[in-house]
């Protein structure tokens, strides 16, 4: 199919998030001041990210007609394979975006490479032409990317992009009889994170950040930021914070999953629970007693452009 349209997928400024909670620019300034934070990093900030999108859209608009789309939409809104994905924003909203666009190639942009790290995002607003380019004559090379996924007992599923987080909305310990390897054992802990490759460098690395922190108390370590070395058909969960006690076991806190192996969870939690992708709490599958999650590498890949 021939590529007719670019959608690009931003987010808000953490200023106009400000001024959406204060109404006004001066209440927001007033409250942030007021706390002793500088509120120029934050007019700076959405004055970089919209000189970025202004300057996309006006290089985009010579080769494709195109259309913004903020991130609270995305559940909603209706890809298809005539489109080309642009997201503008940092490596997470890459993510957010990844699972509703599925194989439709995703040019991503860092719009502040001072302030980004940019791991996902191998464009800026001055080179991604090349690459739109590339993508309309069918001529770009790309990486395929494993989603995980999460499968209740009633036919109920959802996919992460960095990320599945098992657990309680509140601050207690979840409940749930976890199942590895032909091993089973009852569980009580502040929940489990199961991570893709991509993700390995993110939420689950401070899993590992916490480990090595503690571990320098027992032995001197002087290492920076540790995170797991995942291939692309893997996926690795961590149980945070396990406990144990006479009822509940630490013994299967971590593994791979990788091929045809799964992680079987069943909810122990008469309410409260749940299951969330990529860090959105919005984005969610209700994890309650009777509802078992089979976990594993979707069938679906996202489709990520290179330089």
């Amino acid at each position: 199919m021939s590529v007719e349209y670019a959608i690009i997928i931003k987010n808000k400024t953490r200023l106009e998030a400000l001024i959406e909670r204060f109404n006004t620019k001066a209440q927001a300034r007033f409250y942030i001041e007021r706390s002793g934070g500088d509120f120029n990093d934050y007019e700076i900030e959405h004055e970089i990210f919209h000189s970025s999108l202004s300057s996309v859209q006006r290089n985009l608009s010579t080769v494709l007609k195109n259309k913004i789309v903020e991130r609270r939409f995305l559940p909603s809104f209706i890809f298809n394979d005539k489109q080309v994905v642009v997201t503008v924003g940092q490596d997470g909203l890459v993510a957010n975006t990844a699972k509703y666009v599925k194989q439709i190639p995703i040019v991503a942009i860092n719009p502040d490479r001072e302030r980004f790290d940019g791991v996902l995002l191998p464009f800026n607003s001055d080179n991604f032409l090349t690459a739109i380019n590339k993508v309309i004559s069918n001529n770009y090379t790309s990486k395929w990317t494993s989603f995980a996924e999460a499968k209740l007992n009633d036919g109920q599923r959802l996919l992460a992009f960095n990320d599945l987080f098992i657990g309680a909305t509140s601050h207690v310990s979840a409940r749930y009889q976890l199942t590895y390897k032909n091993r089973t054992e009852e569980q009580s802990s502040s929940g489990i994170i199961i991570s893709t490759q991509a993700g390995s460098t993110g939420w689950l690395s401070s899993v590992f950040n916490m480990s090595f922190g503690i571990h320098r108390f027992i032995e001197k370590d002087n290492s920076k930021k540790k995170y797991a070395k995942l291939k692309d058909n893997q996926l690795m969960f961590a149980v945070r914070e396990p406990f144990a006690s006479k009822k509940t076991q630490v013994e299967t806190t971590a593994g791979i999953i990788a091929g045809q192996s799964k992680l079987i969870i069943e909810s122990f939690m008469p309410n409260n629970g749940l299951i969330f992708s990529d860090g959105i709490e919005t984005d969610f599958l209700k994890f309650n007693s009777g509802a078992i999650a089979t976990i594993g590498i979707a069938d679906e890949k996202a489709n990520l452009v290179l330089a």
